[in-house]
């Protein structure tokens, strides 16, 4: 016993051996074995209670503590299946079954994934919820920030920024308000978008939805460049169909973001806008003001105040605004008045949505509105993001579902004030499970609503035949506003394999053209083939990354051009890159590895705005339209299927 180190003496279980060598030297309990791993973790994933109970009530460990995969003490408890160290970690100890780890596995799915029968019942017993009837957070992973929602009878429909993207701003439709589907976008017309001129992070910001006499409308900020008089403008468009097609947008000239439309009881309308909550009338079909803003409510943190929202329930306006900036201090607050101009108190539970565990995946939560079901619950629909190594947003900004409950006095609060939850009891209504759309082999003859560009692509820059996409050469690279008809679709997972296959054919002297992972025209990568500009040219394989004004170009591979089809595929984990390729897709041969791509994210670099998320897709660059002789140097790159696989 003597000679036994602490870490031998938890895998033992000898309480005895771990008494004394606490005993004298009790800081050890804070020591790491050779991975990384905690001394009350490995006590706890023995599942041995006593020895357990010592840890806690004895040593010096704290409770709060997590490992690098942010997995505590019950993380670690559940891999035993032991209930009754489970128990006293709950009950005791006060630690949450429906807490997620950096992947967000709980406890809960720990002891579903490995069988634990009588681990699951207990967990459920305490959750009131079965495993298979809860789903995970976020709803909507990868780029789907400043959500808004609306209930049309059994039906809900969501909106999101999509910045300089096109279609602008996407339109997704749910049953059950957890599984959803892009069905439309509120901005198809390409004369209409007004997209083309604008930086990355600019365009449409922080749309509403809502639904007036029979019609669908949208409102969204209009965010200019910062080179003008006037930055921001309100735009209203409106459908008798959720999906579309919408009006022409109808321009209001209030300055502000984040508007949201509200209908009275008295069948007056009105836009709301930051800062704080300012008002004003709209006219019946909500394309003019007639009234001046004033404020409604500043708000109750006094920081960054936007995105307000009213509701009107049992006799009162409540005002839901976002606070805190959209950083970690990201919350949702809520005032009322018993009058839509009266004073408006602030609720004494605020803020009624925030993440206050610094550690936690889903952090900056905030940019909310409530809804209320069929069935007359209610939930809050918001914005969050999940950051990861040194505090990269690879995914962008998401959207978050938790329940909201109404206090004996009449105020709303989200997920029992816990903050945004990993695992939450599923609503009680219809499933709808959309089959998702992550292979393409562009059979159809349109494109799935998954893909989007950056500003609208040329007319002729995209064509579906042969079960080929043919992307048009661009006459601008992709660090150019204005690069045309690159093909691109969110990534949804830290972790995920893409690929694609290429018809191999002859370039000119600096065209290029293949798959993309994409941020905005300041950061991104290229991987694809590339015609040297050297004496001698000659086809290669490439990599090239462009972060902020610097370019990194890799070694390139000369490729055999006597083979038709060049296969491409990525495999990423987390902030890696591993780039293959294959002549007959099925055996790959490794080119590059990349370790960190942290400029694919708001954090990456400070350059413009930057508010979106990681993309990935196709390209196809062709620089000059006609040679020294006249000859067009214009090019189809031909594309036979892009398949997504997130894990």
């Amino acid at each position: 016993m003597v000679n036994l180190s602490l870490e031998d003496a938890i895998y033992l279980e000898n309480l005895s051996a771990v008494k004394q060598i606490l005993e004298n030297e009790p800081n050890l309990i804070d020591s790491v074995n050779k991975d990384g791993i905690m001394m009350p973790f490995l006590a706890a994933k023995t599942g041995n209670l006593d020895l357990v109970k010592y840890v806690v009530e004895y040593s010096r460990a704290s409770m709060n503590i997590y490992d690098s995969n942010h997995r505590g003490m019950l993380h670690y408890a559940a891999m035993s299946g032991n209930v009754p160290t489970c128990k006293y970690l709950v009950e005791r100890v006060g630690l949450s079954i429906v807490e997620g780890d950096n992947n967000l596995i709980t406890p809960y799915e720990i002891a579903y994934d490995n069988k634990y029968i009588e681990l699951l019942e207990y967990f459920e017993e305490v959750v009131g919820c079965k495993f298979t009837d809860m789903y995970k957070n976020p709803i909507r992973t990868g780029f789907f920030p400043d959500p808004s929602i609306v209930r049309v009878d059994n039906d809900y429909y969501m909106v999101n920024s999509s910045f300089i993207y096109y279609p602008c701003i996407p339109i997704s439709h749910s049953t059950d308000l957890v599984h959803w589907k892009v069905i439309g976008y509120a901005i198809t017309n390409p004369e209409w978008a007004k997209v083309d001129e604008l930086e990355g992070g600019r365009g449409y910001w922080a749309p509403d939805i809502s639904y007036y006499k029979g019609k669908f409308y949208i409102t969204a900020t209009y965010r200019l460049n910062d080179d003008g008089t006037v930055y921001r403008k309100q735009i209203v468009v409106s459908s008798t169909k959720p999906e579309g097609p919408y009006s022409k947008p109808a321009i209001i000239d209030e300055d502000g973001i984040d508007p949201s439309i509200f209908n009275d009881d008295d069948g007056k309308r009105y836009m709301l806008l930051n800062r704080g909550a300012r008002i004003f009338e709209l006219n019946e079909d909500a394309t003019k003001q007639i009234s001046k803003a004033s404020l409604l409510y500043y708000g109750d943190n006094k920081r960054a105040p936007e995105g307000p929202h009213l509701l009107k329930k049992d006799g009162y306006y409540y005002l839901f605004e976002a606070e805190g900036g959209t950083g970690p201090g990201h919350r949702i607050t809520v005032s009322r008045s018993k009058e839509l101009f009266g004073l408006y108190t602030p609720c004494p539970y605020n803020p009624i949505m925030r993440q206050t565990n610094e550690s936690a995946i889903i952090q900056r939560c905030g940019h909310g509105k409530p809804v209320q079901t069929q069935n007359g619950d209610w939930y809050m629909v918001y914005l969050c993001g999940r950051k990861i190594g040194d505090g990269y947003s690879l995914l962008g900004r998401e959207t978050a579902l938790d329940p909201i409950s109404w206090t004996a006095d009449g105020w709303p609060i989200v997920n029992n004030l816990d903050g945004p939850s990993t695992l939450q009891k599923k609503p009680n209504l219809p499933e709808t499970i959309w089959e998702e759309e992550y292979n393409d082999d562009f059979n159809e003859s349109y494109l799935s609503t998954e893909w989007l560009f950056p500003r609208v692509p040329e007319m002729d820059g995209i064509e579906l035949t042969n079960s080929f996409c043919r992307i048009k050469g661009s006459l601008y690279d992709l660090n150019s506003m204005k690069a045309k008809n690159i093909l691109l679709r969110r990534q949804t997972a830290f972790r995920f394999s893409a690929s694609t296959c290429l018809r191999l054919h002859d370039l000119l002297a600096g065209q290029n053209m293949g798959m993309t992972c994409y941020y905005d025209e300041n950061t991104y990568l290229k991987f694809g083939i590339y015609k040297t500009e050297e004496k001698k040219a000659r086809m290669v394989l490439k990599v090239e990354e462009r972060i902020g004004d610097d370019y990194i170009s890799y070694p390139d591979v000369n490729l055999d051009m006597t083979k038709q089809f060049l296969y491409l595929k990525i495999d990423t984990a987390y902030l890696k890159r591993t780039f293959y390729y294959s002549y007959d897709g099925e055996e790959y041969e490794k080119y590059l590895h990349l370790d960190n791509v942290y400029y694919l994210c708001d954090e990456g670099i400070k350059k413009g705005k930057r508010f979106t998320g990681a993309m990935l897709g196709l390209y196809a660059y062709a620089g000059e339209e006609k040679d020294e002789f006249g000859q067009d140097n214009r090019y189809y790159g031909e594309f036979d299927y892009f398949n997504y696989k997130p894990e």
